[in-house]
């Protein structure tokens, strides 16, 4: 079993990057797409919003799926249709084949995105430690992926349906080979229960749904804030303290940078000082550094502040979701998927909130609403104690030791 245990440990590494290379790879590519169909930018915007309401009907349809299918069913089928679907978007030759491409690329990445989550929350529930957070690490790693091989497509003269059909293939797969090192749904279920010293299944589940309706709107909160560095971070340094856009690319970068190294980081500080002050810390670190991004009026000061928001964010989403998916193990699935939908529906909605206050007051000074979110979000970080991650303090598998060889 310990053997098992890491192979699938490396698999649920695997499945995160693939999903961060499949999205990465759309990503880099919008520009040739909407190219190639002839669009604007207004009527992309729309059809971005159907791949974001493709994603949300996947993660909710796969949290009931992962717990009725067992999730080494859910993620490889949903990785696989993810990668085959990847082309589509580059093959489209008008809007409305467009849109039903996103629609079925959207809704098989949130499908992969909860399946995968909510494996993860079995494999760290089996090696009674924290390791959520290096998973969601090695997503980035799929985006840098994505944009390398992009570059090197270009470089070679190779256009956007011939690399995202090698993409694709790629991932179709490794999707599928990858499949056969996930936990048995059975073996899943009997890892999560012996780690536990009373199973989660008595637990009441008024409480536990109380529970997740928190940790949603703090997963909402969180990923609002990220999506807002996603997009306004760049344009903050440019038109707020006139950097040159070459500078003020960078933004963003230091941002990302900082988040992945978080994550790098924060499985170790979980296992030895608790979800709960990974949490309250990062959120009040976020929040500071927000605030000093949006009031600083010195360019490397601004750096500095997307550094610590994006530090401070990293290690938040991923004690959210495995906190979700150790509340019930018998609906990691379902209970993963509503914080996971609710938080994807922040990201998605934080570009277009700080763009909308940017009517009543100035760019920098919307960045005070995310000042106030983070606040909140350490302030009720408390909620984490009733739902312990295996292998930290205040948990009753703390003194348990990890799988053999394991590291």
């Amino acid at each position: 079993m310990e053997r098992s245990l890491r192979a699938a440990r490396v698999a649920t590494y695997v499945y995160f990057v693939l999903c961060g290379t499949l999205m990465g790879a759309w990503v880099v590519h919008i520009p040739a797409v909407e190219a190639r169909v002839g669009i604007s930018h207004a009527t992309l915007g729309g059809l971005l919003v159907l791949l974001g309401l493709g994603a949300f009907g996947g993660m909710r349809a796969a949290g009931r799926l992962t717990d009725r299918l067992g999730a080494r069913t859910v993620v490889p089928a949903s990785g696989a249709v993810c990668a085959a679907s990847l082309v589509l978007p580059a093959l489209a030759p008008n809007p409305w084949t467009l849109a039903g491409a996103l629609l079925v690329f959207g809704f098989a990445n949130g499908c992969l995105d909860v399946g995968m989550n909510a494996h993860a929350v079995h494999v760290e529930k089996a090696y009674r430690r924290p390791v959520m957070s290096g998973f969601h690490a090695t997503f980035s790693v799929g985006g840098v992926i994505a944009a390398g091989a992009a570059a090197a497509a270009t470089a070679v003269g190779a256009g956007p349906v011939a690399t995202l059909a090698v993409l694709g293939a790629l991932g179709l797969a490794t999707a599928l080979l990858a499949a056969r090192a996930l936990l048995p749904d059975a073996a899943a279920a009997d890892e999560a229960d012996e780690g536990a010293d009373a199973p989660p299944a008595t637990a009441d589940s008024g409480q536990v749904r109380r529970q997740i309706r928190i940790f949603a709107v703090l997963a909402l909160m969180v990923m609002l804030s990220e999506g807002a560095a996603n997009d306004w971070s760049a344009l903050h340094l440019r038109d707020v303290l006139g950097a040159p856009a070459s500078t003020a690319a960078l933004a963003y970068g230091t941002f990302a940078a900082a988040m992945t190294t978080g994550r790098l980081l924060a499985d170790r500080i979980v296992g030895r000082h608790g979800p709960t002050a990974v949490l309250r810390h990062g959120a009040a670190t976020a929040a500071v550094g927000i605030t000093i991004a949006a009031l600083t009026p010195w360019v490397w000061a601004a750096f500095l502040g997307w550094a610590l928001f994006g530090l401070g964010l990293s290690g938040c989403v991923p004690q959210l979701l495995s906190a979700a998916g150790h509340a019930d193990p018998a609906a990691a699935g379902a209970n993963v998927s509503h914080v996971a939908g609710l938080g994807y529906l922040g990201m998605l909605a934080g570009p277009a909130v700080i763009g909308w206050l940017t009517h009543l007051t100035a760019l920098n000074h919307t960045f005070l609403l995310l000042t106030l979110m983070c606040a909140t979000t350490a302030a009720t970080a408390g909620i984490l104690r009733t739902t312990a991650t295996p292998g930290s303090p205040g948990s009753d598998r703390a003194a348990s030791p990890a799988p053999a060889g394991s590291h």
